[in-house]
């Protein structure tokens, strides 16, 4: 199973019918909802449909590990 943040930005296979390739991951879970770049519509997606669609993955939104307080 692929690994997708909130944020991050990822290509579809498929344009959206306004021209955009391109969208946000708006949640994750069992479903995503995804922000179209290009004009701002967003979808709800099942995941296995989500992952099938997706082409790659532009601009990643991993969270950073933050390092041990030291005392």
């Amino acid at each position: 199973m692929a690994q997708f943040h909130l944020g991050d930005i990822v290509r579809l296979k498929k344009p959206h019918p306004c021209g955009g390739y391109e969208w946000e991951v708006m949640r994750t879970g069992m479903d995503f909802r995804i922000k179209c770049l290009t004009c701002g519509h967003q979808v709800m997606i099942s995941r296995p449909n989500f992952e099938k669609r997706v082409k790659k993955v532009v601009k990643s939104n991993v969270p950073e590990e933050t390092p041990p307080a030291e005392s």
